[in-house]
């Protein structure tokens, strides 16, 4: 990679990482089902009145929409507003690619190779030793809701291969898009109009930079940046640095919230990040049509390319 490309990548990751941060000011001021809602409506308009249609399928971009949009960010801004910590929380949910590979045996008929099980099991290793380490400052129910935000995504991941979308970018316009107006008539729902406009008439600069940095930054901008790369060097080349993520975010939460690098939460981290790469190298067997297996390779990137584009979907949380 040229090293402009190489600095956009580092730049993307920097920018999914420090999201978290952004995400705990704006839980400050707002509950999590409008939060959701209001970073929704910003990354989806004007744009999706720009950018054409999505060119995927419409149950696909309604189904991810759904499970990615309002499930999965639902599950991760409550699990943060509950109490777990922003850098924590960055780094539980890359848990998404141990149930990704559970489900992708179990629904697509892949079947990894065993250094994929392995590293399966060395993330797993770095999950549990984060449930070990519950407590006051990190509560269980946080911990519950942001590993099921992670089953969420690895759910979307699966979804996402089977919906190919052409362009991420676009296609994340109209995944906000589908999932506003359902965060919406939740939030009014479930924290009521009082909660909902005592929030919105009480957000002040930090709550708006907070929406301007998540809707724009993380998931526009970073979007259109990763895409770039993916068209220019292919997701093997591209993928691993979605990994400096947990980094970023751990280390973003220190600097600017004051959370505390402890030892086994960066062992922890070790552990999950060192999992992930070393499953993603192992170069599983998915079955064919005729009963036959093949492995990734070259023939096959386009499908690699947009398995891995549908990890990073839910990078930018």
């Amino acid at each position: 990679m040229k090293p402009r490309d190489i600095m956009l990548a580092v730049a993307v990751a920097a920018a999914w990482g420090c999201n978290f941060v952004a995400i705990e000011v704006g839980l400050g001021q707002m509950p999590p089902l409008l939060f959701g809602a209001l970073r929704f409506a910003l990354a989806a308009f004007p744009a999706v009145l720009l950018i054409g249609g999505p060119r995927t399928p419409w149950r696909w971009v309604f189904g991810i929409g759904l499970v990615l949009g309002v499930v999965k960010f639902s599950l991760l801004f409550a699990g943060m507003a509950a109490g777990l910590p922003a850098g924590l929380s960055s780094l539980l949910l890359q848990s998404q690619a141990i149930f990704t590979t559970v489900f992708a045996v179990a629904l697509l008929r892949e079947r990894p190779g065993l250094r994929q099980w392995a590293g399966l099991g060395v993330a797993v290793a770095g999950v549990g030793l984060v449930a070990s380490r519950l407590g006051s400052d990190r509560p269980v129910e946080g911990f519950v809701l942001v590993l099921a935000a992670a089953v969420a995504w690895s759910v979307s991941n699966i979804m996402m291969r089977r919906a190919a979308p052409p362009d991420m970018l676009r296609f994340m316009v109209w995944v906000s898009a589908v999932a506003t107006l359902p965060l919406f008539a939740l939030s009014l729902l479930f924290e009521g109009p009082s909660r909902v406009g005592a929030a919105l008439s009480g957000l002040d600069l930090s709550g708006l930079g907070a929406l301007v940095y998540i809707a724009g930054i993380s998931t526009l901008a970073g979007f259109a940046g990763w895409g770039v790369l993916i068209k220019r060097y292919g997701a093997a080349t591209v993928a691993p640095f979605s990994m400096l993520v947990p980094f970023f975010g751990m280390s973003s939460a220190a600097l600017f919230l004051g959370e505390p690098l402890q030892t086994g939460d960066v062992i922890a981290g070790a552990l999950v990040i060192g999992g992930v790469l070393l499953g993603a190298s192992g170069g599983g067997r998915v079955a064919a049509p005729n009963g036959t297996d093949r492995r990734p390779g070259p023939s096959h990137e386009p499908d690699q390319r947009l398995v891995t584009a549908g990890r990073q979907v839910a990078s930018s949380a």
